[in-house]
């Protein structure tokens, strides 16, 4: 038996290692960690969601009707109205025919792709898509080719020395860069070698598009274009779980094939319950998505006038450059003095040298919480 003690020693020196937090107090934007009052700037929680008294009382209602658990797989007897219901309202929702919730993001993207894909077909995935979806790749056993970020020249080059059964998948949202894929140029290149397109649409749904349908409607693409939708629904919805969105074929084989989907316990129904709730408010409160759009522009003026190296991005995900891994630990370590939490993302998440501060905007941050962010970073020192 090898010993694990050198290796976590090594990551230590390299300012990689990974440590958990306890949050003791959670209310909204506002944390506490360690007794220390914190602004949260590293969630997820695009549109404030989360804690939104109507999605709780959603759940709370769904837990006297359903229960804590549901007790079994979707195919046995976890499958109940509730989840039927929340399926019907995504797949009216995005615009396709059929939806079907998975347990995660992480799941939902391994059982589709080991469903279509195995021996002999290829995969091309950019080379930022997510860690699910490389494993996902991986886990199928076809051949996997990774282009560069964005680059659908290369992609189009490689696709054409392929053989078998095609699919391209890219993150709608890139979770680490906060840009876009380029979508259209993608939907040309795979409808013209007759392979699937997928979108991990996990940072994208809620924030962009009418209504908050996402990357693929933001791009004025729909199931014609983009045959496979995933989305998840622990970001912007503020619940938990995630689903595929597909024609009555896609769900079907997924139903029979997706070992992730078949073969594990079904969320809770009071779960589903919360999240329709929290669909509803996602599709009527507009105002959400302008305050989100609203901060990034201030932000991003802000980060401009101090020159710092802050990326390209559209969304509520706005990285900081720092490079250096333990430059990102240091600004966040002076961000969280200032009463600031955002956390620094370093190697194996994102390339060696460019470690960052990944700051993550939500609707439900006031403006004096904004401004005490702008405060903070006015005094980031190298």
């Amino acid at each position: 038996m090898r010993d694990l003690q050198p290796a976590l020693e090594n990551r230590r020196q390299q300012q990689l290692y990974r440590r958990r937090r306890v949050v003791e107090k959670c209310q909204g934007t506002a944390l506490q960690i360690n007794g220390q009052p914190l602004i949260n700037f590293c969630s997820n929680d695009y549109l404030g969601l989360a804690g939104h008294p109507d999605v709780a009382a959603a759940m709370q209602q769904g837990i006297r009707d359903w229960g804590v658990g549901s007790g079994a797989a979707h195919l046995v007897t976890g499958h109940t109205a509730a989840h039927h219901a929340l399926e019907e309202a995504l797949a009216d929702f995005t615009g396709y025919p059929r939806a079907l919730l998975f347990s995660s993001g992480y799941m939902a993207n391994q059982g589709v792709i080991t469903a279509l894909m195995g021996r002999g077909d290829t995969l091309f995935q950019d080379r930022l898509n997510h860690a699910s979806l490389i494993d996902g790749g991986l886990l199928s056993r076809a051949k996997l080719k990774r282009y560069p970020h964005n680059e659908t020249t290369t992609l189009a080059e490689q696709m054409a020395l392929a053989s078998g059964e095609k699919m391209i998948i890219t993150d709608g949202v890139f979770s680490m860069d906060g840009d876009l894929a380029l979508l259209p140029a993608l939907a040309t290149i795979a409808a013209g070698q007759q392979a699937w397109l997928m979108v991990d649409d996990a940072h994208g749904l809620g924030v962009l598009g009418e209504e908050g349908r996402g990357s693929v409607d933001h791009f004025s693409l729909g199931p014609a274009e983009v045959p496979i939708l995933m989305g998840t629904l622990g970001k912007a919805f503020g619940t938990f779980g995630a689903f595929v969105a597909g024609s009555e074929a896609l769900i079907e084989t997924l139903i029979q094939q997706a070992r992730s989907y078949i073969y594990t316990t079904a969320p809770p129904a009071a779960v589903a319950e919360a999240t329709r709730a929290s669909l509803r408010i996602v599709r009527q409160e507009s105002w959400r998505r302008e305050r989100l759009n609203e901060l990034i522009g201030r932000l991003r003026e802000h980060a401009l006038k101090l020159g710092l190296p802050l990326m390209d991005s559209p969304t509520p995900i706005q990285p900081i450059v720092a490079g250096d891994a333990g430059r990102a630990l240091a600004w966040s370590q002076q961000l969280e003095s200032a009463g600031i939490l955002v956390g620094a993302i370093r190697p194996p998440t994102v390339p060696v040298g460019s470690a960052r501060l990944r700051i993550t905007l939500s609707a439900a941050h006031s403006d004096p919480q904004f401004e005490q962010l702008l405060s903070a970073l006015s005094r980031l020192q190298s």
